[in-house]
């Protein structure tokens, strides 16, 4: 994992290739969030010191006494957001048996590739499948919608489902302009299409919105991207056929709206008087990834999670360790 994390940080020109075609097949992957991810991969997971920290605390063993075949299906809405489970199902010594996403088949596929390339015996170890069978356990990524299925399918199996989250931010109206700069990456960074990217922001009464939106300036640019141009034209006609209040900088809308989810482009905000009720409701809210700022994750640190940051909450190397063998096979 360690030489895996260092050829993701060079110019190998075959790397280079890679994530030119990874761009061609998905416009939202561009070069420079491609990058952002992988840079955010090498240096929060595939450090030898942060490995060993890692594994520390579960007491794995050299070799699980049985391994086991793990079914993985994959998300695609940023680049390589499934890599924590391939790289937790790998350090745990079981086999994983994934179904990338449409949207994101290139990166990983050619990781798997690459490692397999350096060391044979890693064909024993994972494996990129259309369709997951005989497999002992399940971690699934999709939406609500997806979610159900997955249920459905995978009711007799040890899993893992995870559904659509989102992030919120709480701004106390004293915030310097570093941190303003700091949560705009929270808001923009893979064109807000995260589950810890924040959709929402909670502001004090009368607010002023202006040193927030000349920091979204930095993001300008994404009116030049067309795919992204398409959903804020598309939202802004929605917001005037409607004859919604809006604010923009050019490139994103915010509009005051109760929902935690918002649309590519588009921020929600709300007010509160009382921050406690804010942090009541927001506990009361399953679709919550993580909250920045008001004393919880740090300005800029939405898009950093370490090794133990574990989506939504669930501890995936305890599941891992967790799982029997079943004699039943599935096919999806």
């Amino acid at each position: 994992m360690v030489k895996l994390g260092e050829y993701m940080s060079s110019s190998e020109p075959e790397w280079e290739e890679i994530k030119i075609r990874a761009y061609q097949h998905n416009g939202w992957f561009t070069p420079t969030f491609i990058n952002e991810a992988c840079s955010k991969i090498t240096t929060l997971y595939l450090k030898e010191e942060l490995l060993q920290a890692w594994t520390s605390k579960y007491k794995l063993p050299e070799a699980p006494a049985e391994q086991k075949n793990v079914g993985i299906v994959m998300a695609g809405n940023i680049p390589l957001v499934g890599f924590h489970d391939f790289l937790s199902v790998f350090i745990t010594g079981h086999r994983q048996t994934v179904k990338l996403s449409a949207k994101d088949n290139v990166l990983l596929k050619h990781l798997i590739n690459k490692l397999t390339q350096w060391n044979e015996s890693f064909g024993d170890y994972a494996a990129v499948e259309e369709i997951l069978k005989g497999c002992d356990a399940y971690i699934a990524t999709g939406s609500n919608n997806s979610s159900r299925y997955f249920e459905q399918y995978f009711a007799r199996f040890p899993h893992i489902i995870r559904k659509n989250r989102t992030s919120c931010a709480i701004i106390s109206g004293r915030e310097t302009g570093t941190e303003l700069d700091k949560l705009s990456d929270d808001i923009h960074l893979y064109f807000g299409l995260g589950c810890r990217n924040v959709s929402k922001i909670f502001v004090p009464k009368d607010y002023d919105f202006i040193p927030l939106l000349k920091s979204f300036d930095r993001y300008d640019y994404f009116a030049d991207h067309h795919k992204y141009k398409n959903n804020y034209d598309y939202q802004l006609s929605i917001i005037l056929l409607n004859n919604i209040y809006y604010m923009t900088n050019g490139s994103t809308l915010l509009t005051q709206n109760e929902g935690l989810f918002s649309p590519i482009s588009h921020l929600f905000f709300e007010y509160y008087e009382d921050l406690n009720k804010v942090l009541e409701k927001l506990q009361q809210n399953e679709g919550l990834q993580c909250i920045i700022g008001g004393g919880h994750t740090g300005f800029g640190e939405a898009q950093n999670p370490g090794l133990l940051a574990y989506a939504d909450g669930v501890d995936t190397l305890q599941f891992l360790q967790s799982i029997q063998p079943s004699t039943k096979a599935l096919l999806i």
